[in-house]
């Protein structure tokens, strides 16, 4: 049985930092690209960053460039997203994604405006809230 699990969420002042985890399991991960997506009250779900599990190349939406980072523990399945400087726009759930299709996955966090429809898997998602 495929899962992504994410953790970490809370609830957090601007400027402050948070962790989040994802642990993935069922599927190989080496073979997938791992994203992250969140989705504010009232708002689409937009792409905030992805990693390469095989290459660790790593990418950002815009918003959040500079600010979080995103890495990968192959061998214990989990990508973590360290989010610093935080705002209250990026008060949301996030959620992890994962696509057998790296360049799928790229297009999502970059591109996409969809947030991220018809990749592979998906978590249940963890809230973030930052107060102002």
């Amino acid at each position: 049985e495929v899962q992504l699990v994410e953790s970490g969420g809370g609830l957090v002042q601007a400027g402050g930092s948070l962790r989040l985890s994802c642990v993935a399991s069922g599927f190989t991960f080496d073979d997938y690209a791992i994203g992250w997506f969140r989705q504010a009250p009232g708002k689409e779900r937009e792409g905030v960053s992805c990693i390469s599990s095989s290459s660790g190349n790593t990418y950002y939406a815009g918003s959040v460039k500079g600010r979080f980072t995103i890495s990968s523990d192959n061998a214990t399945n989990t990508v973590y997203l360290q989010m610093n400087s935080l705002k209250p726009e990026d008060t949301a759930v996030y959620h992890c994604a994962a696509d057998s299709n790296v360049g799928f996955m790229v297009y999502s966090i970059t591109v996409a405006t969809q947030g991220g429809y018809g990749l592979d898997y998906w978590g249940k998602g963890t809230l973030v809230t930052v107060s102002s």
